[in-house]
């Protein structure tokens, strides 16, 4: 048999997609748990995943773009720009399963490795896109850490670093939530071969130490934030402790007015006053528990 190439084009967006709402713009689509598998002519075909990537297999270009095309009249929002990954298989019996050169060369290609190889590919486009994602979440975070470090204070208002840190750990959510997936496929145990060309993708995409990589920025994302967030909590804490103590030396001098001047009227402070120290005591309590 004379050998075949086969063309895998990936392409991953921001978003995430339902495949139950994209689901009825594909009345023949086969739908599964974790994607849904569109056939194209006899040997292609085209898989949609949740985590928002699609991967055409031996597709011509006009029905991937009429694809996508039906994806975005489903998906209302879906943003323009993406990441694009594409890879190419060779089938050829006289060669044994392995990657050279940076293709991927198999005895046969049955769907069911097909699917495999458009995973591993859907993956490694959905991480690029989180990857890009990360590093505008740490180039933020790098700016407030710098502020911190140059002029020793951090913003007062923490509500823009509450938002902040939620976007931080959505964003670790939804890497983690994408990428366990980089589990085993229930399919590889049932094919040797397919366990070996699963594994030798992995390691050509090299998803283990990007995922690892990515999940360690997240984590140090979100520790800077926390402690920016503490910084700015205690500097609204230290103003409301001033302003206490000025309150309580008003308070003093209104005692000391009848001693200092006799005959003139008692003038006592604001009960506000000790309503605002009773608040400072128990925002510092609630930040500072036993």
């Amino acid at each position: 048999m004379a050998p075949r190439i086969h063309q895998f084009y990936a392409q991953a967006f921001v978003e995430n997609l339902s495949l139950k709402q994209v689901a009825p713009a594909f009345p023949e689509a086969r739908l599964a748990v974790h994607e849904m598998y569109l056939s194209v002519d006899s040997d292609g075909g085209v898989y949609i995943y949740p985590f928002g990537a699609v991967v055409a297999h031996d597709v011509p270009a006009a029905i991937r773009e009429a694809t996508l095309a039906r994806l975005h009249r489903a998906r209302p929002g879906l943003t323009r720009q993406v990441v694009r990954e594409d890879y190419t298989v060779i089938e050829d019996g006289d060669f044994p399963i392995g990657i050279s050169d940076g293709v991927l060369r198999v005895d046969r290609l049955t769907a069911a490795r097909a699917g495999v190889v458009a995973l591993t590919l859907a993956q490694s486009a959905a991480m690029e896109c989180y990857e890009g994602i990360v590093e505008q979440l740490l180039t933020r975070t790098t700016a407030l850490a710098e502020r911190l470090e140059r002029r020793g204070s951090v913003p007062q208002r923490t509500r823009p670093l509450h938002r902040f840190i939620g976007e931080a750990i959505g964003n670790r959510t939804e890497v983690l939530s994408v990428l366990h997936l980089l589990d085993k496929p229930d399919a590889t145990w049932e094919d040797p071969a397919m366990d070996r060309i699963y594994d030798d993708l992995r390691a050509e995409f090299d998803l283990a130490d990007r995922y690892a990589a990515l999940e360690s920025k997240l984590r140090a994302i979100q520790e800077a934030l926390e402690l920016v967030l503490e910084v700015a909590r205690n500097r609204r804490l230290v103003l409301l402790e001033v302003a206490v103590i000025v309150l309580i030396v008003i308070e003093v001098v209104f005692s000391a007015v009848p001693f200092i001047r006799p005959g003139a009227p008692v003038i006592r402070a604001p009960r506000a006053i000790w309503h605002i120290a009773e608040l400072q005591r128990a925002s510092r309590d609630r930040n500072h528990p036993n």
